[in-house]
């Protein structure tokens, strides 16, 4: 089995570590490699001579994708090496660690992304706060940094019950939410606060907050249907309460 999740490497530098990750998909059975802002790679470059077997399919299949691209159609789930932020700063808390990762991705629906960053700085705040789930790879205080291959294959290698041993995603009663639909979702709630004249300075955080809400419960296309009614109502209502202050003020 081939589950439907895709390895993303976003802005690698190096070509060897996308051969690295290739060849770690190919060991544990996974196979749908994307690339966001890649370098070069070269048939004869170091990509395909660290790929081993990979070199024959999952390297030379990948796509070449936008970040944005990633977000609206796919379950995305971060990883880093270290958080250094506590529950108080929710840009990245609360994380998961890899021992968690293969429970939590078992009861995702849909595609899902496992989105890796960059060697020397990884995920920028701007990207992760975009993304549904952050996971932290557990390593030494005394040398925390992985190699991005390293970081892919610890990864993989939790998952591997998913595609080598052809485990079944548990049945689940209602189809959840899309990348697309939660999308859409955000935009409104984002449209909600503007009608609630709710603080500007305190509009960004407190979207990163739902994000980071709605990326952990995995809401259904139902829940978020009824919710959206509701801030739409809220929305008309806002509208007319403040229509019927700019009445009175001018009489």
């Amino acid at each position: 089995m081939d589950p439907d999740i895709s390895i993303v490497l976003v802005g690698v530098q190096t070509p060897g570590n996308i051969g690295t990750a290739a060849r770690a998909m190919k060991n544990f059975g996974f196979s749908k490699l994307l690339l966001v802002d890649p370098p070069t790679l070269p048939r004869d470059g170091d990509a395909y001579g660290f790929a081993g077997q990979a070199r024959e399919d999952i390297l030379p299949n990948h796509k070449i994708v936008s970040f944005d691209y990633v977000v609206e159609n796919y379950h995305t789930v971060a990883f880093t090496a270290i958080t250094n932020q506590s529950g108080a700063k929710h840009m990245r808390f609360p994380f998961l660690t890899t021992r968690d990762i293969l429970d939590e991705v078992s009861q995702l629906s849909g595609p899902i992304a496992l989105v890796f960053g960059r060697e020397r700085i990884g995920l920028t705040n701007v990207e992760i706060a975009k993304l549904d789930r952050i996971c932290s790879i557990p390593a030494s205080s005394l040398y925390p940094t992985l190699n991005l291959g390293q970081a892919v294959t610890v990864v993989l290698y939790e998952l591997s019950p998913l595609s080598l041993f052809e485990s079944q995603h548990p049945n689940l009663e209602f189809d959840l939410a899309t990348p697309l639909e939660l999308e859409d979702f955000y935009a409104h709630f984002s449209s909600l606060l503007t009608a609630l004249d709710y603080p500007s300075q305190k509009h960004k955080k407190t979207l990163r907050l739902i994000r980071r809400v709605f990326g952990r419960t995995r809401p259904t296309s139902r829940e978020l249907t009824t919710l959206r009614g509701v801030f739409r109502r809220t929305i008309r209502n806002a509208s007319s309460t403040q229509s019927l202050s700019q009445k009175k003020d001018i009489l």
